[in-house]
């Protein structure tokens, strides 16, 4: 009978899936992430993104370049949204941060690396200027599926 043949091809992966069922995941639980900036950083963030980024991302975050997601013709991706109209919502800080710091990835984007020309400190006030510009329904979101996740990850190494 051919539908049991078919159960032993998704029986696996189901029982598999079965063995976390006790482990909340981080998109399952009821977290209220209140944002809490911290003025002055927040200031300073906005300071630096207006005289290193805007001109590429765009005053808002809303980048320049749409679409944004596909290659031009010198085969690179135009510089993203930083708003929440794109993908940043979905890296954690830290990935922000390195982005920021060494420049887009090999072949991906043209932006340079901030090494160098900004602190961490300063890479930091505008990562926080950048979540700034979310919505509240999406900075809920990325808070909960994609940062505390990355910084449980990082406490257990």
């Amino acid at each position: 009978m051919k539908t049991s043949r078919y159960l032993w091809i998704f029986l696996p992966p189901l029982l598999a899936a079965c063995g976390d069922a006790q482990k909340p995941h981080a998109f399952e639980r009821n977290i209220n992430a209140e944002r809490r900036y911290d003025a002055a950083q927040l200031q300073r963030g906005a300071a630096l993104y207006r005289q290193h980024c805007a001109t590429c991302h765009g005053d808002q975050g809303q980048g320049k370049i749409l679409p944004w997601n596909v290659r031009q013709a010198d085969g690179f991706y135009p510089p993203p949204p930083l708003d929440d109209s794109a993908h940043a919502w979905h890296h954690p800080t830290e990935l922000l941060a390195r982005v920021v710091r060494d420049g887009s990835p090999p072949g991906q984007g043209k932006m340079p690396a901030w090494k160098g020309q900004l602190s961490e400190a300063e890479i930091a006030d505008v990562v926080v200027y950048v979540t700034s510009l979310w919505s509240d329904e999406k900075y809920q979101l990325w808070f909960a599926r994609i940062e505390m996740p990355a910084r449980e990850q990082g406490e257990a190494r």
